[in-house]
């Protein structure tokens, strides 16, 4: 096995971050520590090696806290341009159809690398929105990355609409993050796939659980899982840390964080370096 030093040296790709104003906590205090800018992200980012973060707006995410959709995407989407370590994510919002409008667009540009959903703080179930979700993106062959683990959002939901669509690839967010406690969700859901289009990130602050990562490789390879940080919730020098330092081989190391990605994402990548 490598060093772990050649392991540090090698550059990442963190496809699960944010920017922006979290909400939601019982004291502004600790939403402030979960919230950050560009600056704040890349700064960390640098601390860990990552060279690039593909990131959402938290104000299209927190929508019953005053956030909006359709205004947070066109603000990340005229604001990274400033920042060449950033690429977003286009949220998409079922019960607002001009956010698929403004998905449609967005996705036509280099820095947009896909579309975000999340169930849960947008109040619907996968089961009700997942046809007309994973039809679009299949349909512009884009990726879905989704929040994942809870009641509107359980994993397995997700699979018989990734079966349906092929060509939509669907990235479950938080490896082992579940309301029940059940730490092997997303990654049997990853099993359950059919078509090779389901994979899993590392999201989670779960993820520095004691053999967890290295399970999951274990059942489903390290070709399905991304790195990803959730940046700036938690801090992402520390979840690269973990993978750095998983009981696992130098070469699952470096798909989960970098190869996979660049698999999934290689031309917009490309475009940028061009």
């Amino acid at each position: 096995m490598t060093a772990v030093s050649d392991i540090q040296s090698f550059r990442a790709i963190d496809i699960h971050g944010h920017i922006g104003s979290y909400k939601g906590s019982a004291l502004d205090l600790i939403d402030g520590f979960y919230s950050g800018g560009p600056e704040d992200v890349l700064r960390r980012a640098a601390c860990g090696n990552i060279e690039y973060t593909f990131v959402s707006p938290l104000g299209a995410i927190f929508i019953h806290y005053g956030g909006d959709s359709v205004a947070a995407n066109r603000e990340l989407a005229a604001e990274i341009r400033r920042f060449p370590g950033l690429f977003h994510w286009v949220v998409v919002e079922p019960g607002r159809p001009e956010t698929f409008a403004q998905a449609e667009d967005m996705l036509k540009t280099p820095r947009c690398v896909g579309i975000k959903i999340h169930p849960e703080l947008h109040k619907y179930p996968i089961k009700d929105h997942g046809a007309k979700i994973f039809e679009f993106a299949a349909r512009r062959g884009a990726v879905i990355l989704s929040h994942s683990g809870e009641d509107l959002s359980a994993p397995a939901d997700f699979i018989p609409f990734a079966d349906e669509f092929p060509g939509a690839k669907l990235i479950l967010a938080h490896i082992g993050w579940s309301r029940d406690g059940n730490m092997t969700r997303q990654v049997k859901a990853v099993q359950m796939g059919k078509h090779g289009n389901v994979f899993a990130d590392t999201s989670s602050s779960m993820s520095i659980t004691s053999n967890l990562i290295e399970w999951a490789v274990g059942e489903i390879g390290p070709d399905r899982i991304l790195f990803g940080t959730d940046t700036p919730l938690y801090f992402s020098p520390m979840q690269r840390a973990r993978i750095d330092n998983a009981e696992i081989s130098d070469q699952a190391k470096r798909a989960i964080l970098r190869g996979n990605a660049e698999r999934l994402f290689g031309q917009k990548l490309k475009a940028v370096s061009d």
